[in-house]
């Protein structure tokens, strides 16, 4: 069942919250610049098993309201915790994909993990997305800047271009206009304001103060995260396990769905504690 839950500066924040009696919950964060709905396959699936599965939609994206402004990773962050508080969440698995991933890394550090046992970071965009001086292993800034300005000038083709290198794998012209119209949701302000995020925010503080078993899945064929942002993660987490998906994009969990679901259900029941 889907409701909103209000959080600061009265935003209301879309909640997906299926089989809420679950033996387990597993809290899904969306990446650019889609919502809850991409991880509609494993919605399909790991509820049948028991898990309770509660995706929440990033503000301005979805269903969630679309203020103008404030789409820094801090306050996206807040917006998680809010949704933690609120539902009384504890002792949960907290799984983010892309942004969604930056946006579940900075909650680790700026919340300390609060209620979270588990994580799992899917193609994060941690911990920098765009090179940097001191940081070679992004994509370039130039990149996203583009990106941008096709936001402001003409976002549904800039959708129909990102959505040509989002997947490794053929997906029917069907599905292709189903990922386009996710984006379309979206604010156009929020969709660019979130690609002005990638080139202010860095993370690696908060890849630091991660204290739970982590699991890292990587599409090999990625061309929106670099691979080598995984294998980055993999040496700043501790307690980290790194899986890669040899016919994978940006979207392991649709193209390899029977892989990754399998993989995230045995990662949540495993006795894995921290070093």
């Amino acid at each position: 069942m889907g409701y909103y839950i209000t959080v600061k500066d009265n935003v209301n924040i879309y909640v997906e919250d299926l089989n809420p009696h679950g033996k387990k919950t597993i809290l899904f964060l969306h990446g650019w610049p889609g919502s809850h709905k991409l991880f509609e396959y494993q919605f399909d699936k790991l509820p049948e098993l028991g898990y309770r599965c509660i995706g929440i939609d990033t503000r301005g994206f979805g269903d969630s309201d679309k203020p103008f402004d404030r789409y820094d990773y801090n306050t996206l962050a807040d917006d998680v915790r809010c949704v933690v508080e609120a539902l009384d969440l504890k002792d949960f698995t907290l799984l983010g994909h892309s942004t969604g991933g930056s946006i579940a890394v900075r909650y680790m550090g700026r919340h300390r993990g609060y209620g979270v046992s588990k994580l799992v970071l899917v193609a994060a965009a941690a911990p920098s997305l765009i090179k940097r001086p001191n940081f070679p292993y992004g994509v370039d800034r130039d990149g996203i800047m583009q990106t941008i300005e096709d936001t402001y000038n003409d976002r549904p083709q800039m959708l129909r271009d990102f959505g040509n290198r989002f997947f490794f794998q053929h997906i029917t012209q069907a599905f292709s206009d189903w990922f386009f119209q996710l984006g379309l949701q979206a604010a156009g302000w929020a969709t660019a304001k979130i690609a002005q995020t990638w080139i202010r925010e860095v993370l690696f503080d908060d890849l630091k103060a991660i204290c739970v078993p982590t699991l890292i899945i990587q599409g090999m064929h990625d061309k929106i995260v670099p691979m080598r942002l995984s294998e980055i993660q993999h040496k700043m987490i501790q307690s980290s396990t790194l899986l890669l998906f040899e016919f994978s994009g940006h979207a392991s969990f649709y193209e390899e769905k029977d892989r990754f679901n399998k993989a995230l259900v045995d990662f949540i029941e495993s006795k894995l504690v921290c070093n």
